[in-house]
């Protein structure tokens, strides 16, 4: 070294070097913690500490092909190559909930939190606050089915491990929205990751260029989006995807970009500042409506296991007493099982038939594990409505009467799709539901009660045949013994109201139930009279869709405002080449200017452009930022659009980019040239240094080319591969080398960095 000279500090400390049993395709760093999710070749996501110690591994059934950390980082998002979008819990993997609104793969994920809690008009006190748990206790959980796993797990997890319930609490939670994106060019929004609040399909959008003088008539064919991006102050959506870019009756003007068939990699942006200007509103809605789905699917997995109990229940009854009839039969007696027993009763002489079903198939063993089983069934059963269904039914209830309030205020709900006759269609098949839970109460205590009389004289009968003493056993009603053998010896009234049935017209009711019934409709205000003819399922299923179809409106509403706002082509591509989603590596953040921080977010979109797609641009890069006040530029003739395009140095090829934090970006580079293969190198470029141009009709960018002694630099002594996986959070990047290496560098300034 010479005099003078400073030592050259090597930036980015290498922290860990780990080997890999498979490679890997995807990567994320959790945002509040030092975790790392991977994705390998094998479609395996595994989850490793910042130390490598594996905490997990999760094998969905599907092909996955994207992931998305939750902001607060206690979930991760995982779309499949069927549509699905799995959440996972942080802490061990399980399943947390399936979200199926996609019908084809799930090509990017986006999960924004917005950090300021909803405040009203004087910025003092909160806008809304849930007050459910001001009159109830928490919300009741799906019970257990006995001998069962708890849960498919292709739906949800046991909803018994608290992080079920922490992530699933959205009456706490911050507001936040989950985008998503596929191949068929939709995107899917949910607030809370879970509630449905938009969807748009690209190809029906109608298009404006801020490249041209006017609008015009254009269409999009074969769209597939690569990345999708919902700004954080909600109030732009950045949608990156390849397809045809049609321009119909539309002749360019002197100088001005052909558009017409222009296949390749473009840019829309859409408007969806309905997320900020009604955030407060879609909150509130968004709140009440996931409890509910929550509540309601506590009383689908309630009916489930209930009807799973008492069908066990039955079979075993009925598998012994089917073969009293197989006996009267086979002894040439014209009669029927309850015409015997009600012989038996009366104290006339017992058959052949009955004497030996008693005595010898049935036995005292035998009737009482029926009794055990039956009646402990319909104990069982009656738990699951008192500590289940019947709260949850109350909860909904009430969480519907609140979203009925919320309608009623029209000048704010209105404007978010809230409809007060849907939502009071709803309200009153909560109620409806209530009515048909006490219903099948009662009903239910009459037949486990019956149930039990009727064995306890069977039980009598069995000792009194064998001559037993029979002092000691239960007493029975005769009259009891009789209305069983009458209506439902033979007949199964708890499962016919288990099932999703309607009874006929003709069905006749008793007076009491008539009488209940006016009431309702003349006190209560009630207009569906027909609830008494339904059983419990089909009005918890009428229940489920009036809800389904009143939050069909708000998804609707919102799903109307969101427009697109521009379009920008930014390279073509032959139509020949394959421009499915994985094909192009781009990155897109939003940052602020570091000169003046109140300033409107600028959207950063960086992308490798492929071989070709520029003149003269071979192994480049290209960054497009978004200047603030998109329309006003565009309607005074300035372009709100600027370009750069960075060409790689002399023996470089680009491998992945990343944008970073401060308006930053991570590259990382392949040495191509034949004494340094097998090499490459991470480095750190500041975005505002770079060579914007703005775009405009005839711009033209000749691109810059990175002079890598002048940049922040790190060699890497291997071959690397993508992805490149970098923390603006917590400063870390993770390196993928071809032979199967995993290399964590900090990213930040450190004092211990290594001096050369």
């Amino acid at each position: 070294m010479e005099a003078g000279d400073s030592p050259r500090v090597v930036p980015f400390q290498l922290q860990l070097d780990k080997p890999l049993a498979s490679q890997v395709k995807i990567a994320a760093w959790n945002p509040e913690k030092d975790l790392l999710a991977m994705v390998t070749e094998d479609s395996k996501l595994h989850l490793h500490r910042f130390n490598w110690q594996r905490l997990w591994t999760a094998s969905p059934a599907k092909h996955i092909t994207s992931i998305c950390w939750r902001p607060d980082g206690k979930a991760i998002a995982v779309g499949l190559d069927d549509g699905a979008i799995s959440l996972h819990d942080v802490e061990n993997g399980k399943l947390l909930r399936c979200l199926k609104s996609h019908a084809v793969s799930v090509s990017c994920l986006n999960w924004v939190e917005d950090g300021k809690q909803s405040m009203d008009a004087n910025d003092v006190t909160p806008a809304y606050e849930d007050r459910t748990a001001r009159f109830f206790p928490p919300a009741p959980r799906a019970p257990r089915t006995p001998g069962l796993v708890a849960v498919d797990s292709s739906s949800l997890m046991d909803e018994n491990d608290d992080s079920f319930w922490e992530l699933f609490n959205a009456s706490h939670g911050q507001f936040d929205i989950l985008c998503s994106g596929d191949i068929g060019g939709n995107v899917h929004l949910h607030i809370f990751g879970i509630f449905p609040i938009g969807r748009v399909n690209i190809h029906s959008q109608d298009f404006n260029n801020s490249l041209m003088r006017n609008k015009f008539s254009c269409t999009l064919e074969n769209a597939s989006i690569s990345k999708v991006a919902l700004s954080d102050d909600r109030c732009h959506i950045n949608v990156l995807f390849s397809g045809t870019l049609i321009a119909a009756d539309h002749e360019p003007f002197e100088g001005e970009r052909a558009t017409s068939d222009l296949h390749g990699f473009h840019s829309m942006l859409l408007d969806c500042t309905i997320f900020k200007n009604r955030k407060n509103e879609l909150h509130q809605v968004a709140q009440q409506a996931v409890n509910v789905e929550h509540l309601i699917e506590v009383i689908w997995k309630s009916i489930k296991t209930m009807s799973k109990q008492w069908s066990d229940a039955m079979n075993v009854y009925n598998e012994k007493f089917n073969s009293l009839g197989n006996l009267i039969s086979d002894h040439g007696i014209e009669s029927s099982p309850e015409e015997e027993f009600l012989s038996l009763l009366c104290g006339a002489r017992t058959s052949p038939a009955v004497h030996q079903f008693l005595v010898n198939s049935l036995g005292e063993a035998g009737v009482k594990r029926v009794a055990k089983v039956v009646c402990g069934a319909g104990k069982e059963l009656q738990t699951i409505v008192l500590d289940h269904i019947q709260p949850a039914a109350e909860m909904i209830a009430f969480r519907l009467g609140e979203l009925r309030g919320l309608s009623k205020w029209r000048a704010r709900f209105h404007g978010v799709g809230l409809d007060e006759n849907l939502i009071n269609a709803a309200t009153e098949e909560a109620g409806m539901l209530l009515l048909q839970i006490e219903r099948f109460i009662k009903i239910l205590s009459s037949v486990v009660r019956q149930f039990s009389n009727f064995f306890n004289w069977l039980l009598k009968c069995v000792k009194v045949l064998m001559s037993e003493p029979s002092d000691q056993l239960q007493p029975f009603n005769s009259e009891l013994v009789i209305l069983f053998l009458k209506f439902l010896y033979n007949q199964d009234l708890v499962g016919l109201l288990l099932r999703d049935f309607e009874f006929d017209q003709d069905t006749e009711f008793d007076p009491e139930t008539k009488q209940h019934v006016d009431e309702l409709v003349r006190f209560g205000g009630f207009q569906d009279t027909g609830f008494v003819r339904r059983t419990l399922t089909k009005e918890f299923t009428q229940l489920q869709n009036c809800f389904k179809e009143a939050l069909e409106k708000p998804l609707a509403t919102v799903s109307g405002s969101i427009l697109c706002q521009d379009i920008l082509p930014l390279f073509s591509v032959p139509s020949s080449s394959d421009s499915n989603s994985s094909y192009f590596s781009a990155s897109i953040s939003y940052f602020r200017e570091a000169a003046n921080p109140r300033r409107k977010l600028i959207d950063y979109i960086s992308f490798m452009v492929p071989d070709g797609a520029f003149p003269d641009a071979k192994n480049c890069i290209g960054i497009v930022r978004r200047l603030p006040c998109v329309v006003e530029n565009s309607k005074n003739g300035h372009s709100p659009l600027e370009f750069a395009l960075l060409r790689a140095p002399d023996g470089y090829q680009f491998v992945d980019l990343s944008l970073y934090k401060e308006e930053k970006l991570v590259l990382l580079l392949n040495e191509v040239d034949s004494e340094n293969s097998g090499n490459s190198c991470m480095m750190i470029l500041q975005a505002v240094d770079f060579a914007f141009v703005p775009v405009t009709r005839t711009s033209d960018c000749g691109g810059v080319h990175l002079r890598l002694e002048n940049e922040k630099l790190r060699r890497i002594p291997h071959e690397v591969v993508a992805p490149l996986a970098v923390s603006s959070s917590r400063g870390v990047g993770c390196v993928f080398t071809a032979r199967k290496r995993a290399l964590v560098y900090i990213l930040e300034e450190d004092e211990d960095e290594v001096v050369e």
